[in-house]
């Protein structure tokens, strides 16, 4: 496969896409961010920036023109707007299609079972049926939850409250990586086309147990004061079911529980076993690092 340099990015303001886009440029590869009309966004000068109607096939393609590969950061509910991308991708040649995966591993069979990634599944056979129909091949990239933000924002452990929930007590090993090293993994797979094409790559900083998280917490926090939760993932489990067949299902009640047990139920595949760190220059972090990446969220 020839080698890419012309991205296009959409999503470039959420959560995860200003971590990729950075690492795109660090890489050196030339950036185009597709934005709705009404953003008001702003990007370095060295990024080109092309307002779309997400709706539409046709803006789409044109903004797509000339674009060796495009990277979608888009909302999990986006899912319409992402199958769009991927016919537009694949109607103005694009070589490379990565999707809005970054999570969990998505060719387990008892996350595909899961609600909550349905669209997920459906953007995936849609790949797999352009990359044998058009040739626009595709990566998805599996990096366990978010390590940085996951603890910023409480999910992993909760540092400001002194709070974590140990699922199954807390013993089972989990990969986990920071936004910067999944927006490396995305510059890699565009760097090494022809190894990771219509296929999925799996990179992670660490994998620790919630035991080994809650001792970093306290490490860094103190140990007064700590509030340990045993949980039961196979509960949690049977809760979202039993909400999802009420007339009126709540997500708030059935969404998250679903996402940990992809993460620490058995199972799930969530402690990745063959990595593509090495062949993605991702080096993993050593536990005094992770210990310092968690003394500084504690701060």
């Amino acid at each position: 496969m020839s080698s890419i340099t012309r991205v296009a990015l959409a999503g470039a303001s959420g959560n995860i896409g200003p971590a990729i886009l950075d690492q795109l440029l660090n890489a050196g590869f030339r950036i185009t961010v597709l934005t709705r009309k009404s953003s008001t966004h702003s990007f370095p000068s060295s990024v080109t920036v092309i307002p779309v109607d997400y709706e539409s096939l046709d803006s789409l393609t044109n903004a797509l023109q000339g674009q060796d590969a495009l990277v979608s950061t888009l909302a999990s509910g986006a899912s319409a707007t992402q199958l769009l991308l991927v016919e537009a991708a694949a109607k103005a040649h694009v070589k490379r299609f990565i999707p809005s995966e970054f999570g969990y591993d998505s060719l387990n069979e008892k996350n595909r079972a899961l609600p909550i990634f349905k669209d997920k599944v459906v953007v995936q056979d849609v790949l797999k049926k352009q990359a044998a129909s058009s040739g626009m091949t595709y990566t998805l990239i599996c990096t366990g939850p978010f390590l940085d933000w996951g603890i910023m924002a409480g999910f992993l452990m909760n540092l400001k409250g002194k709070s974590i929930d140990l699922f199954d007590g807390g013993h089972r090993a989990f990969s986990t990586t920071s936004l910067a090293t999944i927006g490396k993994a995305v510059a890699g797979v565009l760097a090494q086309p022809e190894q990771t094409k219509n296929r999925a790559v799996y990179v992670q900083d660490t994998a620790p147990t919630l035991q080994q998280l809650a001792a970093m917490g306290k490490k860094a926090t103190g140990a007064d004061g700590w509030k340990e939760n045993i949980a039961s993932i196979n509960e949690l489990v049977e809760q979202a079911w039993a909400e999802l067949k009420k007339d009126n299902p709540n997500p708030a009640s059935f969404v998250y529980a679903f996402l940990k047990a992809s993460i620490w139920g058995e199972g799930y595949g969530s402690h990745f076993q063959k990595l593509d760190n090495d062949l993605l220059g991702i080096k993993e972090m050593s536990d005094a690092e992770v210990q310092g990446l968690v003394n500084s969220l504690a701060k």
